[in-house]
């Protein structure tokens, strides 16, 4: 795998991190880049005092929360693909910060945790970008607002957020997969702002990205709720395959070229809805944990068919 192309922000001192008020935008350079590739890398986007608060934030919520009441939901990862989570406790998380284990966390014949709570945890949701302020504070944020504009979006809204840990040892892998499958809109709009809280790498599995194929790869599931609220399911998309304007590829590739994203803590990534990304699993003895919150179109349709609906009152405006 050939190292990725990292995109590089003129720099703002340390103490005002471009996250938390800065009014620097993408450069015509890394808009053209993300257009080409549907990523982009950008190095130092959250300066090291605020990435540091939120992973310091991260793991007080890991050894706060309790097991008593905890239904022990685990977060498949989706290598198989009836084996998406979909109880009441993940389909209700969209406006409340909720804990899902690691499969691994547990032991496989006992069924019993294995692994201390906090390192067991495989990811947080949904909602820390309206319950959490210190998560809040870099999420609504004008930077992200002013991204979200010069990518399109004439309504920019925030539907879910996560902290995801990929734990050492047991951090699952993710297989190839395009966002817009679980947060779909028609015609399809979701990006992924993706933020580093620790480095991320190939030994604790960093993100692969197969460049340029959300030109040339439709949408063609949806990740939905059941007809009979029994649990979640993957159908056929009926509605538009790419988003509305995108300049598309007639040819599909029989294997995709993955390339390598390596980042330092404090790196954002930009990911189209339609590209094709993923990750390893972390055999490594260190952690992987970052923070991703998704936007979509807020005048594209969303129905009631998603997994995720929206809080009463609304997805958050960016």
């Amino acid at each position: 795998m050939a190292p990725s192309r990292a995109s590089t922000l003129p720099q703002k001192p340390e103490t005002s991190g471009t996250l938390n008020g800065g009014d620097l935008g993408l450069t015509p350079e890394q808009l053209r880049s993300f257009n080409d590739d549907g990523y982009l890398i950008i190095p130092n986007a959250l300066s090291a005092s605020t990435t540091s608060s939120l992973l310091q934030e991260t793991h007080a919520m890991l050894s706060s929360f309790s097991l008593e009441d905890h239904p022990m939901t685990k977060f498949s990862t989706g290598e198989d693909s009836n084996a998406h989570v979909g109880d009441d406790y993940f389909l209700t998380s969209g406006d409340k910060i909720r804990f899902f284990f690691e499969e691994d966390a547990f032991h496989p014949w006992t069924g019993e945790l294995r692994k201390p709570k906090h390192r067991a945890i495989n990811k947080i949701g949904h909602y820390l970008h309206e319950l959490n302020p210190a998560f809040r504070d870099a999420t609504l944020a004008p930077f992200n607002a002013g991204i979200a504009r010069q990518l399109g979006f004439r309504d920019p809204r925030v539907l879910q957020s996560m902290i995801i840990c990929k734990q050492p040892e047991i951090g699952g892998r993710v297989p190839p997969h395009q966002d817009s499958t679980f947060l779909y809109t028609d015609p399809p709009s979701a990006v992924g702002f993706w933020i580093a809280l620790e480095d991320a790498t190939a030994e604790n599995g960093c993100l692969s990205f197969a460049k340029g194929s959300h030109r040339r790869t439709p949408v063609k599931n949806r990740f939905v709720r059941k007809e009979d609220d029994s649990g979640t399911e993957f159908v056929d998309v009926k509605g538009a395959k790419f988003p509305q304007g995108l300049e598309t590829e007639e040819r599909m590739l029989e294997e995709e070229d993955y390339t390598l994203g390596e980042v330092k803590a404090g790196t954002l990534v930009l990911i189209h809805g339609n590209l094709l990304h993923k990750s390893e699993k972390n055999l490594s003895g260190k952690s992987r944990f970052i923070y991703t919150f998704h936007v979509i179109e807020g005048r594209n349709e969303y129905d009631e068919h998603n997994w995720l609906q929206p809080p009463d009152c609304q997805f958050s405006r960016l």
